[in-house]
């Protein structure tokens, strides 16, 4: 922690400053401008690492992947109108996945406020609906109050963007710095014990169930939970899936994981929830991505739904026992309960279970086929990567096909090694995010694992990496094309390909605009050179490295739901849907 009170007359700005290393800050991603500038002349002095970025969607990013990475809070800071609004994609990114995040923008001067002055606009009333709270400064007396109250509302209850806007004649004039001591907000506070009678009944209604599930999602991560979450699935021997935004809560090498529910999720996993007569539902929202069509979601279960966010409680499925609060200190109180339960005697009987849901397992394994040309499996160079990278690395994923077959075929081990946006689903997401999480993890190797698509959104910031020696690499899965909606066009548009091909196997050379950004840029065409070729790039680490691998551009993603359909509905390869087997 930074100082604590200046009794000194100081800048607004410097206030600002004095509170980020107060808070604890050690890095930020930004941009100067007009409006902000004042708070860059103090930001020279500090010891607040600021790493300039070339896009302010770059900043927001990168912020998110830090404290994905981290669990620590990210910040980005942008000037006042564009460079506040091209903060909004990254926040409501952030609003989404629960990325505890602090965005700072500058503010035209409070006397032009609501004049269109130059570089005006009400970012606090655009980011309204997409952080958890956002203020206007306009008194630099407030600062120290606000960044404490931001920093505090970012990281506690269900984490998320908190967005403080400042006026430059706030950060211009004088006041003094006091950190406080206490937080004091009406009417925030969240419950994180749980309600000790729905923990019993919970236990209860485990120990009778015949085909439970654990269905965790990606609140396990943040709250930290996992290896509480390892604790209750050992002592049960319960079936556990992990949602797109929770792999690496739950070890992909555990015999119990079942793998990812879902819209491309495993035959098992999608089938144990379907067949489920009840469903632990913890840190998950039951998002129409996992459910499919929902009235007929996993019609045969019970529901318990342990969230910290009260609102997700029964928003999109009745909740048989609703648990609010934190799961990090729910699961442990469920496992003393259900200890309690064993002690007296009683346990489930699962047997009968596994024996269907292994069959699942066995005869549908996630798998693909390689292209019959001899061409590059995207598949298979993701699956590569995995393995010769290993658990330890981190993983960050733009949106789309590559998006799905990173979340199918690299192993996850642990939390906050997989990055991806689930919930906004946002191209471009990749390579600033790898960014942020190498900052914040600068040990650790860090693979954007993007498309050609996504990487042509935000590549400038490879730029900020060179320069400011962040050495992530990049897994280019290059199909020339806009893979998902291309895929989506093939199933559904009977093949009629309206402006998905970006001709990227000429346009441009990834190979030399890599170089051209002070990057290592190599080029994989055939599977034989696969895992040389990602060696190759896991020894250089004087400075980014972008791999562009020119792989088959009709691979597909299966199993796939479509969009609106029921799980039931599931298919493992075109026109093809499994048989679930019988209940028997």
């Amino acid at each position: 922690m930074g100082e604590q009170s200046t009794g000194a007359p100081i800048s607004g700005a410097q206030s600002l400053v004095l509170a980020l290393e107060a808070a604890g800050v050690t890095d930020v991603f930004g941009i100067p401008g007009g409006a902000v500038l004042p708070l860059y002349d103090p930001l020279l002095d500090s010891k607040v690492r600021h790493i300039l970025v070339r896009h302010e969607q770059g900043a927001g990013h990168a912020a998110e992947g830090f404290a994905a990475a981290t669990g620590r809070v990210g910040v980005c800071v942008a000037t006042s109108g564009p460079g506040a609004t091209n903060l909004v994609t990254p926040i409501a990114d952030a609003a989404m996945d629960s990325v505890p995040m602090v965005a700072i923008t500058g503010q035209v001067p409070s006397g032009a406020i609501g004049t269109d002055a130059f570089q005006e606009a009400d970012i606090r009333g655009i980011t309204m609906p997409i952080t958890k709270h956002n203020y206007l400064v306009t008194n630099p007396d407030d600062i120290p109050r606000v960044m404490a109250e931001a920093f505090h509302l970012a990281s506690t209850g269900r984490p998320g963007p908190v967005l403080v806007d400042v006026s430059k004649d706030a950060l211009q004039a004088m006041t003094t710095f006091d950190w406080p001591t206490s937080i004091d907000l009406p009417g925030y506070h969240p419950v994180t014990k749980p309600h000790a009678k729905q923990v019993r009944d919970a236990a209860a209604m485990i120990i009778a169930a015949k085909a439970p599930v654990l269905y965790v999602g990606g609140g396990v991560i943040r709250a930290g939970a996992s290896a509480a979450l390892r604790r209750l699935a050992d002592i049960t021997g319960i079936p556990v899936v992990t949602t797109l935004m929770a792999r690496g809560a739950f070890p992909d090498s555990h015999p119990q994981h079942l793998g990812m529910p879902g819209m491309h999720g495993s035959v098992a996993a999608v089938g144990a929830l379907q067949k489920s007569d009840l469903l632990i539902t913890l840190g998950a929202r039951f998002d129409d991505r996992v459910t499919g069509k929902l009235s007929t979601f996993a019609p045969n279960a019970a529901v318990i739904h342990a969230d910290i966010d009260p609102a997700e409680i029964g928003k999109n499925r009745y909740a048989d026992i609703p648990i609010v609060g934190d799961v990090a200190e729910v699961i442990p109180e469920l496992v003393i309960a259900l200890e309690g339960e064993y002690a007296a005697g009683k346990s489930g009987d699962y047997a009968a279970w596994w024996v269907l849901l292994n069959r699942m397992r066995e005869t549908y394994p996630i798998g693909y086929e390689p292209p019959d040309d001899g061409s590059l499996s995207p598949q298979y160079v993701i699956e590569r990567l995995g393995i010769i990278s290993g658990p330890d690395a981190i993983y960050a994923a733009g949106v789309g096909q590559h998006q799905m077959w990173a979340a199918q075929f690299i192993g996850y081990e642990r939390p906050n090694s997989w990055l991806n946006s689930g919930g906004l689903g946002t191209m471009g997401y990749a390579v600033p995010a790898a960014m942020g999480a190498k900052v914040g993890c600068p040990d650790k190797t860090v693979w954007a694992v993007d498309g050609d698509g996504c990487f042509q959104m935000t590549n400038q910031e490879l730029v900020t990496c060179a320069i400011n020696d962040i050495p992530i690499k990049v897994a280019l899965i290059n199909n020339s094309s806009l893979g998902m909606v291309r895929q989506w066009q093939t199933l559904f548009y009977n093949s009629r390909y309206s402006n998905t091909d970006l001709h990227s196997h000429r346009v441009p050379d990834f190979v030399k605009l890599a170089d051209a950004y002070g990057c290592h840029g190599l080029r994989c065409e055939s599977p034989e050179d696969v895992d040389t070729t990602i060696e190759k790039a896991m020894g250089m680490n004087d400075a980014p490295v972008v791999i562009d691998f020119v792989v088959h551009r009709d691979a597909m993603v299966w199993p796939m739901v479509a969009a609106g359909a029921s799980n039931d509905e599931i298919l493992v390869a075109r026109a093809m849907a499994p048989d679930w087997g019988s209940d028997d």
